[in-house]
């Protein structure tokens, strides 16, 4: 007697994120900082072409990350996981457990940012640690894997400080690099302006790292809340804006709602 055909051999889909910024399509995307899977999979069906599961600001463990990425796997949105450090161990497990769109924060010089790409490719080409058999590869079911995982990985590294962006052009040329990302409220805060992303200072860096990102052929890419400030960003040439974030979906909604109900009853709305 035989037993059940075995099934065939899991393959890895291709990163339409990646395939999105090569292409020069605009990729528009939303933040998660709220580590729930049913969150990130009610995101993931709406439409996004990204999500970003936060373990930076965000108290995210390796497993709440395996939990989400599990949650997005039939959604339209690629997932992007932003990393808490730029460090080789934080990676491989994140790596590991499927996340294949990694943001590296505080990427400060081309160094650190050739570190970044090392750390998600495995040897001779990089120092990711080898197993054989993790939720990336399907559990040891993707032939080829340890030679072809890198095709659909994607590195994104974050530019935050004033040092940063003296050395964008070097970032920008890093093999490996697939894009560079702006985080505002750091660069804010590097610039002399902590808290006000508006400031005509923190806005002229942006729009020069811009045009500098567009003349080195690397696409761009910055989290902006505020409707109007991710329109301008699309304008100006960036390739993948965070249009919000889930908790500022939760809050402004639910906050929104509430005021419509306390006018309409004769109540006083609130702040």
């Amino acid at each position: 007697m035989t037993g059940p055909a075995l099934p065939p051999p899991s393959t890895l889909l291709p990163n339409a994120f990646k395939a999105g910024l090569q292409a020069g399509k605009p990729q528009i995307g939303l933040w998660s900082s709220l580590c729930s899977p049913m969150v990130t999979e009610l995101l993931g069906y709406v439409g996004f072409d990204w999500i970003l599961i936060d373990s930076e600001h965000a108290p995210n463990s390796d497993f709440a990350v395996a939990s989400q990425l599990q949650s997005l796997a039939l959604g339209t949105a690629e997932p992007v996981v932003r990393v808490a450090w730029n460090d080789q161990v934080m990676l491989k497990r994140l790596l590991d457990v499927g996340a294949r769109s990694i943001l590296v924060p505080m990427v400060q010089n081309a160094e650190q940012a050739r570190a970044a790409v090392a750390a998600t490719r495995y040897p001779p080409h990089g120092i990711r640690g080898v197993s054989v058999a993790q939720r990336a590869n399907h559990f040891g079911r993707v032939p080829g894997y340890l030679k072809n995982a890198s095709q659909e990985m994607c590195v994104l590294v974050q530019l935050e400080t004033r040092e940063a962006l003296k050395h964008l052009e070097e970032i920008a040329a890093v093999e490996g690099i697939d894009g560079l990302f702006i985080g505002p409220s750091d660069l804010a805060a590097s610039l002399g302006h902590l808290g006000d992303n508006a400031h005509p200072d923190v806005q002229t860096a942006i729009a020069d790292a811009c045009a500098r990102a567009k003349k080195a052929g690397k696409p761009l890419g910055i989290l902006a809340p505020v409707e109007a400030d991710a329109r301008r960003y699309f304008e100006m040439g960036f390739a993948y804006v965070a249009i919000g974030s889930d908790v500022g979906v939760l809050n402004n909604g639910a906050r929104g709602a509430l005021n419509r109900m306390r006018e309409a009853v004769g109540l006083t709305k609130l702040g």
